[in-house]
């Protein structure tokens, strides 16, 4: 991953990070408020030698009371130093519960021994330090001094500093503990938008496309919570962001395949509800409202949605065509004032899969051709049916629908994968269901739509009695 692929995992889950942290931060707070508060309390211990004021001597004891302060401090935590501590403050616990709350210490290089002592009562922490200074002191006097009679131990222990109570807790350092669960809420929160981003093989963007193929992405199509309601968009809103999506998927599909001499495309996707039906349609009126001749075909034998959506008769249509059942200028009806028409599914045949690849329909691909300037056939989705990737065979292109946040990675390698066993061409991509707002945004939804486009013509369902010279051959530039 990339820089702004971090950036963007942010932007997407900090709602679930902020969250994390706050939990974190209560998490940690209540573990302050429910601890003991324990209270610190130290006395320190000098130890010096008894010698001669010679220079010599003096070095030699310097150098032995460096070397026993190391062992005095482990003798801190020793019985016979805390039992008497016990006795005096009438504690009532053992040596080696009380050896848990002391702690014994030497600086480096030094003559001091720090004891500390840990408590929740800052008297009793206090009075255990000064305690155990002076059964330190006692036992180290008996244990250092000869057996001889009238001997003097070489080694002299002075309290330096006497245990004061201590007035603020040291324990639970609340600020410390609400700082660590912050931190830890935050890291938590960022491993987890991380592995949820790795573990999604959802397609979100054109980087997500960019990963599985190297096929042309022709254009984006931003969400519209109303599509369902309001399918042909282009025809009831033109001034819309979806409907300027199309009008620029019009653009680039003028520029694609240059090389080929006919200009018609299969319209499918990898699953169903991608929005393959509401793009073809979209598709075919802006390019029509380009002056273009366009014929839509509905080549959905399975489950046509074409006359639905343009508000026609589909009752008769392609079926009937390549059946033998009509004619073609008895079936293909204009729609709106430019020069569009559409061809219904008719009725729904038992062989979709061996009407679309026979030989008639590689025919009347042809006829089309030759009669229309561009051809668009929506057709079944790749993975469930094999009748896009045969009818994109004959037709020579196809354009791949993928619906953002819906379609897998996976599903889109396989309906990709699906059209190369028949050797037909992957014209390009098209985005759908894109979101205007977020990290995942299309680039389009940053610059705005405010502005009018001039006056534009708003096609509108053909009347009766309206008559186009259909089959008339285009005318070829």
């Amino acid at each position: 991953m990339e820089l702004r692929d971090y950036i963007r995992i942010l932007r997407k889950s900090w709602v679930m990070i902020i969250l994390l942290a706050l939990v974190a931060v209560a998490a940690a707070s209540t573990y302050s408020i429910l601890q003991t508060p324990k209270y610190s309390a130290v006395a320190k211990v000098f130890v010096s030698t008894q010698a001669s004021g010679t220079t010599s001597d003096l070095a030699q004891g310097s150098s032995f009371t460096v070397q026993r302060v190391k062992t005095y401090s482990d003798l801190v935590s020793a019985p016979i130093v805390l039992l008497p501590v016990i006795g005096t403050l009438n504690l009532g616990i053992t040596a080696d519960d009380l050896s848990k709350r002391i702690t014994a210490a030497a600086p480096l290089d030094t003559s001091i021994i720090e004891i500390t002592v840990l408590d929740t009562d800052p008297v009793r922490a206090a009075n255990i330090a000064n305690a155990t200074s002076q059964s330190l002191t006692a036992v180290v006097q008996q244990i250092e001094t000869p057996t001889a009679e009238g001997a003097v131990s070489p080694v002299k222990l002075t309290r330096a500093q006497e245990a004061t109570v201590p007035s603020v807790p040291v324990s639970p350092n609340v600020p410390l503990n609400i700082a660590l669960g912050a931190l830890l809420g935050l890291a938590l929160g960022v491993g987890l938008a991380v592995l949820r981003e790795t573990l999604d093989t959802r397609i979100r963007n054109e980087r997500d496309v960019e990963s599985v193929t190297d096929a042309a992405i022709l254009g984006g199509i931003v969400f519209d919570p109303k599509a369902q309601d309001r399918p042909l968009i282009v025809h009831v809103d033109p001034r819309s962001p979806r409907a300027e999506s199309f009008r620029t998927l019009r653009t680039n599909l003028q520029f694609l395949d240059v090389g080929r001499t006919d200009r018609s495309f299969v319209i499918t996707s990898s699953i169903e509800s991608e929005g393959k039906s509401t793009t073809g349609a979209n598709l075919a009126i802006a390019l029509a409202d380009s002056g273009a001749s366009v014929l839509l075909v509905d080549a959905d034998l399975r489950r046509p949605k074409l006359a639905d959506y343009m508000g026609i008769d589909g009752t008769v249509g392609l079926t009937d065509l390549l059946v033998g059942r009509a004619d073609m200028k008895d079936i293909i009806q204009p729609w709106g004032k430019a020069k569009l028409f559409v061809l219904p599914a008719g009725h729904v045949p038992p062989n979709p899969s061996e009407l679309l690849g026979s030989a008639r329909m590689s025919y009347f691909v042809g006829e089309f051709n030759k009669a229309f300037d561009v051809v668009i056939f929506d057709a079944p989705p790749l993975l469930p049916v094999t009748d896009a990737a045969i009818l994109a065979k004959s037709v020579g292109g196809a354009i791949v629908v993928v619906a953002s946040g819906r379609t897998q990675k996976g599903q889109l390698k396989g309906a990709l994968a699906a059209l190369d066993n028949v050797g037909a061409t992957v014209s390009g991509l098209v985005l759908t269901m894109l979101p205007t707002k977020g990290p995942d945004a299309y680039g389009y939804g940053r610059y705005g739509y405010g502005y009018g486009y001039g006056d534009e013509t708003v096609p509108e369902p053909a009347v009766a009695g309206t008559h186009h010279n259909i089959l008339k051959p285009r005318a070829r530039v």
